[in-house]
């Protein structure tokens, strides 16, 4: 009776939750049953079901994947726990006790290829699906659902209680493609740290690993049949402790010793893991640009003929790339792919298509006869006539080609999936076409952005991309209508290296975005809830301290580094982790676990330094946190006369690139005017320019004052001569802030910027006391004729 009722009830639940029975939207359920991604229906009920040595595994399956996985549960049990398990394969009549039962049910075709029933009684488990698949995921449920130590790589040395809770889930995932991508080229990783980062995307439900393997600054597997691929392609010269972007080009008879690349046999090893994981790997051949490792082995697929060096850094623009007018160069990608295709089982091939430079194309005779010839309009359709062709190639091996969203450009390949990352508009115009599309815009899902404050964070590419923010994003635009929205595979996370070297590295950018991510790709949109997902991740970060894992710990809620009052501040503590405890110095020593512990809000009255920490439940110390406490008297009111509203600009456009504002300071203007705020003037611009806002500011009460800046790139803000906001230096869109307490009048105001390529961007915010933060309204601002 116990099956039959709980097969009806998943039938409703997967075909549509009732208000009712939906009771996850209840804050008292919503902790109780703590996993990541959360599941389309979780239920606790009275109880816990103890693993002991007793307990045996029982798979009630044919084939041998059922199986492995119940043998994969067995291994973490011994590994971590020491606990050895028997696994019996026999059929389970649902009446033997203290046992985990993995059945494939092929009745279930509700809960899909990847969906699954988990039932915890007092008396049994059992992980119910219609494919291993969700066998798989429902096996990733329970261990989320034992203490955090069964992730462990080694048996603890104190004792756990191996206890779960009593639950029903019913499970499965929104989205097909639940992607995470990793660029090895910038950065060489050995193929261990490959399996443990396959680990982290399992755990999450994740089930495809995009393997960046080719690219300008390295050649990363062995191809047989063109041996300097790996022997010449796979090596740069070494340039270390220096900046990414600041790398010299290698220099005649420089030796090439920086580097790597995965032999076919752990190849074939890694795509073995992954699919016993339930992960397809997708790999990445990147033509035609982004090829200057192979043409460094070959320079005769190139339009000049070369000689090339494998690229040391990320100097730009590359124009060397595949020639495509020669047959030889298709040839040669034909010989390539054969070899990739033996290799990855999976339907996919990336080709990558993407910032093709078409410079040399344009002056080179075999392409331009190949234009006429082909009857092609322009060097866009080129682009589009060497995809179609690798695509045909691709097709008639059985696979699919899928490329980033340039292989749009010049009209689409019959078959190709685009994933879109300039946005999510080259995706949505593909899906329009009834093309498939995996969705990965740089706005959500590149884990190379930084994640904090770029002052407090490693060195990353730019941009800001906090957890708060992936998670907030719809991989569905609402522009397709219910017909297009069907081509919407999914979304994937992109994990670029240029600033990651190490495998540390790669996991503190990965984790916990990944985290977020996983649970937009799995979890129905209707029961995505930040606050709660934020609290499910405190038991998150115990299972990756279990794990070994470096990711970045999440920063105290409302933290601020610098602050200043007038006459006493009262400090509110508060960490994300539930069973975290707060400890804080204010002596300038770093906290432990034995310094005062945070019961209640601190109030100063003088200057100080504060310094955190919260210690985990297994006792560990996370990172220190430091924040200055400045008391300051309010800036006095300037005693002028403004004329007009608005403020003053100068405009200077600019030869070449700077990397500081500081470099403006000096040059006279060309253009000079008055905006009505901290706007861009209407004006054609070049690539490099910059430009002074100067005026005042009008605050409307003495107090303290936030002002930030978020800027592309670099900008600095002064109330009189004092510098608040310094956002200065090359980078994305990255927002700063800082304070001043002020006195109610005007105050004088200056914005330095300096655009260095890319995309202009500028917007300053600014927050008066007990208000919420705002961009700067215009009727504040004011300047003096002929004064700026």
């Amino acid at each position: 009776m116990k099956k039959i009722v709980s097969f009806a009830l998943c039938l409703t639940l997967l075909t549509g939750c009732t208000g009712q029975l939906c009771r996850w939207g209840e804050p008292k359920n919503m902790s109780k049953v703590n996993m990541i991604p959360r599941p389309l229906y979780a239920e606790r009920s009275e109880g816990q079901f103890r693993i002991s040595l007793a307990t045996q595994i029982i798979v009630d399956s044919p084939g041998p994947d059922a199986l492995h996985i119940a043998n994969m549960l067995a291994e973490r049990f011994l590994t971590a726990a020491g606990l050895t398990l028997k696994v019996k394969r026999t059929a389970d009549n649902g009446s033997r006790a203290d046992a985990i039962v993995f059945r494939i049910d092929p009745e279930a075709t509700n809960l899909g290829s990847e969906g699954y029933t988990l039932t915890i009684t007092q008396e049994r488990i059992t992980i119910s699906a219609l494919k291993p698949n969700g066998l798989f995921y429902g096996m990733q449920s329970l261990l989320q659902l034992l203490p955090a130590e069964i992730y462990a790589g080694e048996k603890m040395s104190q004792p756990v209680d191996w206890v779960v809770p009593c639950v029903q889930i019913n499970d499965r995932p929104r989205y097909s493609w639940r992607g995470m991508h990793l660029d090895v080229c910038r950065h060489f990783y050995p193929p261990d740290f490959i399996k443990k980062y396959i680990d982290y995307l399992a755990m999450h439900k994740m089930n495809v690993f995009h393997w960046h393997l080719t690219e300008d600054q390295g050649w990363r597997i062995e191809i047989k049949r063109y041996p300097k691929l790996t022997e010449i392609g796979a090596w740069r010269a070494d340039r270390p402790g220096v900046t990414w972007n600041e790398c010299a080009p290698q220099q005649p008879g420089e030796p090439c010793t920086y580097g790597g690349f995965y032999t076919q046999d752990e190849v074939k090893e890694i795509i073995q893991y992954a699919k016993e994981r339930f992960i397809t790997v997708v790999p990445e051949i990147e033509m035609p640009g982004h090829s200057r490792a192979a043409l460094a082995a070959y320079p005769e697929l190139s339009c000049t003929g070369g000689p090339f060096t494998v690229v040391t850094g990320g100097y730009w623009p590359i124009t060397d790339i595949y020639c495509a007018g020669k047959d030889t160069t298709f040839k040669f990608l034909e010989n390539v792919l054969a070899e990739v295709v033996e290799l990855f089982p999976g339907e996919f091939i990336h080709i990558g298509g993407d910032e093709a430079n078409k410079a040399n194309w344009e002056k080179c005779p075999h392409c331009q006869q190949r234009i006429k010839d082909e009857g092609l309009k322009d060097e866009h359709e080129l682009q589009s006539y060497f995809i179609r062709r690798i695509e045909k190639f691709l097709n008639a091996k059985g696979k699919r080609l899928i490329g980033w969203d340039e292989i749009l450009e010049g009209g689409l390949a019959p078959n190709a999936t685009v994933m879109s990352w300039r946005g999510t508009e080259g995706g949505i115009a593909a899906a329009k076409a009834h093309h498939d599309v995996v969705m990965s815009p740089t706005s959500h899902c590149y884990f190379d952005y930084y994640q904090g404050d770029p002052a407090y964070e490693p060195e990353a590419i730019g941009g800001y991309l906090p957890l708060h923010k992936v998670y907030s994003f719809e991989p569905t635009p609402s522009e397709l209508n219910e017909e297009e929205q069907k081509y919407v595979l999914g979304a994937q996370g992109n994990v670029w290296t240029e600033y990651i070297p190490t495998p540390a590295d790669v996991e503190y950018m990965a984790l916990p975005r990944m985290c977020a991510l996983a649970e937009v790709v799995w979890t129905s949109k209707e029961l995505k809830n930040y606050d709660d997902f934020e609290f499910r991740m405190g038991k998150q970060y115990l299972r990756l301290d279990a794990m070994g894992a470096n990711y970045r710990e999440p920063d105290l809620r409302g933290f601020r580094r610098h602050n200043v009052f007038m006459d006493k501040i009262k400090i509110e503590l508060d960490t994300p982790i539930p069973e975290g405890k707060i400890h804080y110095t204010l002596d300038g020593s770093d906290p432990t676990a034995s310094s005062s512990l945070y019961q209640k809000p601190i109030v100063l009255t003088e200057s100080a330094e504060l310094k955190v920490c919260v210690v985990l439940p297994n006792g560990r110390a996370m990172k220190v946190q430091k924040a200055v406490f400045e008391k300051q008297s309010p800036q006095p009111a300037a005693e002028v006369m403004v004329s007009q509203p608005g403020l003053q600009f100068h405009y200077m456009p600019l030869d070449s690139q700077i990397t500081t504002v500081t470099a403006i300071g000096g040059l006279e203007a060309s253009q000079r005017g008055t905006v009505s705020g901290f706007q861009f003037p209407d004006m054609e611009y070049p690539e490099y320019f910059g430009l002074r806002f100067a005026g005042f500011i009008k605050v409307p009460e003495t107090g303290v004052y936030t002002f930030a800046i978020q800027s592309n790139d670099g900008s600095r803000l002064y109330i009189g001569r004092q510098l608040i906001v310094d956002n200065d230096g090359l980078h994305g869109p990255v927002t700063r802030s800082g304070q001043i307490a002020l006195k109610k009048g005007l105050h004088p105001i200056r914005l330095d910027y300096f655009q260095g390529g890319a995309n202009k961007k500028l917007t300053v915010f600014y927050e008066p006391p007990g208000e919420k933060r705002q961009e700067i309204p215009t009727d504040i601002l004011f300047s003096q004729n002929g004064v700026s």
